[in-house]
């Protein structure tokens, strides 16, 4: 039979300490565990303190297999690079979002001819919320978790844990080195040098004759502190996407009236819109009798909040005023976290609502007249012995690529209504009825000729308005660029915590310093992250100062001691 390999690998030092599977240095005395450090000479990898990581494991299940996956930095980097190029792809053309009410699907390839109609089949046109992007941002996220608990854990474990007399392999394999012949006593000499260390803001411990300084251990953490700031960004900029949290639309509010700010309980009302033109004096030689320039324009509005009756159709929503500002460029309505900011206005007056009259135009008779809404119509209207129910609303008409009646746009450009009418002389299923309030729609749509269809043979019921005091328009249109991002505070708080690890990192050294004195011999050994030249002078500074005089130079450990 062929011998199995043991379940178990013998990871006890010589020194009696039993290290974890995977362990590179002792996590006692620093010894080297690993059969290819045992017999390599140079310095000793100290990233992290030869300590055992759980993705080093032998045996792995399928939980550690994903484990590895992630924490592998070489991974990390492939999905920063994939989401890079992803950014880049959706930069050729403007993106979905940056445009006010356009057709997406005709748009990029009138605009861009064959290469923007491919970019827009591809759903490149909105690619930062596409599923495949927001995807690279949570791997790249659990990449930045994981990464950061397989290493700052076990990292803290062998940081808070040293011991202080360590092996002399570890010791001459550092990067700064020093044995010398040692006559004092030894731990009185040590006992001396502790001053000069202290002095220099290093943490001392010492025993008997071995001695570990240390100092600016919290600048370790500097690269975990970022990775801490890069999740909370990433979580931010991930909540962006949920309801409510944020908003970034162009909506038009027509003067004298409150409308519904989408997906809020908020309603805005354009009081008075003003605008002021700069007259000939006051333009440029050069735009004077080709150009009208706005001077100033600005919305006097008033911010309400629904308080009851919110989503009952049937109902008026009963409103409180909670913010009144006038709105010009660069000055908005602020209000938690809300922001409306004026970008352009339309001075064309807008159709508000009508009263047409139930005409019988066989007979010229009249049944009455009902006011009609063009944004939030009643749904039943009593005129006589007819009741009129709405069926549809087309704010701005028009027909898609099968014939069918849509809405272009959610604003009045060529509003229209289909009504089911019921009532004496019509069949029992009642008589459908398409109504365009603008004559110029009438005209263009032909509303006699869709009414005749619709009623047959039999139509003779007709909506007129028979006065032009019946119809009512709002003078101007304000277009307000409304803005909510409850998320911003936790994006620009992840930067400042990545700004802190930058600090941490850059600015501040990880020192430490072994040594030991045995027979009469000095073993000295260093570690730092960074500043390798600063940190041999002053170990050669300290070291002067016990009556030892080293040259900084002879420090410098380039191929290591046996």
């Amino acid at each position: 039979m062929t011998p199995r390999e043991p379940l178990v690998s013998n990871t006890k030092c010589d020194c009696g300490h039993q290290n974890p599977v995977g362990t590179v240095l002792c996590e006692a005395c620093g010894k080297p565990q690993d059969e290819k450090e045992l017999g390599a000479e140079g310095n000793l990898e100290m990233r992290y303190d030869g300590v055992a990581r759980r993705s080093q494991r032998i045996r792995q299940g399928v939980i550690d297999r994903i484990w590895n996956f992630f924490s592998s930095v070489k991974i990390a980097v492939y999905l920063i690079v994939i989401t890079l190029l992803g950014s880049m792809l959706g930069t050729i053309f403007p993106q979905e979002s940056t445009f006010l009410n356009i057709d997406a699907s005709t748009y990029y390839k009138e605009m861009y001819g064959t290469a923007g109609n491919i970019y827009y089949r591809l759903g490149l046109s909105h690619t930062y919320e596409s599923w495949w992007f927001i995807t690279l941002l949570v791997m790249i996220g659990a990449s930045l978790v994981i990464c950061s608990l397989d290493r700052v854990l076990p990292l803290y474990k062998a940081l808070t844990r040293q011991k202080v007399r360590k092996h002399r392999q570890f010791l001459t394999r550092q990067k700064v080195v020093l044995v010398s012949p040692l006559e004092a006593d030894p731990e009185a000499w040590v006992a001396a040098l502790s001053e000069p260390l202290k002095k220099r803001g290093y943490r001392v411990k010492t025993e008997g004759s071995a001695l570990l300084a240390e100092k600016h251990r919290f600048s370790r953490w500097g690269p975990y502190v970022i990775h801490i700031g890069l999740i909370i960004f990433l979580l931010a900029v991930l909540a962006r996407g949920l309801p409510g949290l944020n908003m970034d639309q162009h909506l038009a509010f027509p003067q004298g009236e409150a409308a519904r700010i989408p997906e809020t309980t908020y309603y805005l009302k354009n009081e008075q819109f003003t605008v002021e033109f700069y007259s000939d004096e006051e333009m440029p030689e050069e735009f004077r009798g080709k150009k009208v320039l706005p001077k100033l324009y600005e919305t006097q509005a008033v911010l309400y909040e629904c308080t009851a009756d919110c989503t009952d159709p049937a109902r008026e929503p009963v409103l409180a005023e909670v913010a009144r500002h006038d709105i010009r460029v660069n000055s908005p309505l602020s209000y938690k976290g809300l922001k409306a900011y004026q970008f352009d206005y339309d001075l064309t007056p807008v159709l508000r609502s009508v009263q047409p009259e139930l005409v019988n135009s066989l007979t010229g008779e009249a049944y009455g007249k009902f006011k009609l809404d063009m944004r939030n119509p009643e749904r039943t209207f009593q005129t006589g012995p007819y009741t009129l129910s709405l069926k549809e609303k087309y704010m701005d008409f028009g027909l898609n690529e099968e014939g069918r009646p849509v809405s272009k746009s959610p604003y009045p450009n060529a509003p229209a209504f289909l009504f089911l009418i019921t009532g004496p002389g019509l069949p029992g299923e009642g008589q459908q009825y398409f109504y365009f309030p603008k004559q110029v729609d009438k005209e263009q749509f032909q509303q006699q000729a869709i009414n005749e269809r619709l009623g047959g043979s039999g139509r003779f019921l007709e909506l007129e308005v028979q006065d032009m005091s019946d119809v009512d328009f709002a003078a101007s249109t304000s277009y307000l660029n409304i803005r909510i991002d409850r998320a911003m505070p936790f994006v620009w708080t992840g930067a400042g915590i990545v700004m802190l690890g930058l600090v941490l990192g850059f600015y501040w050294q990880h020192r430490r310093i072994w040594l030991r004195v045995e027979d009469r011999e000095l073993v000295l050994g260093g570690h730092t992250n960074k500043n390798w030249f600063g940190f041999r002078r002053e170990i050669a500074a300290v070291l002067n100062k016990v009556d030892l005089i080293v040259d900084e130079k002879s420090l410098d450990n380039g191929g290591g001691l046996a």
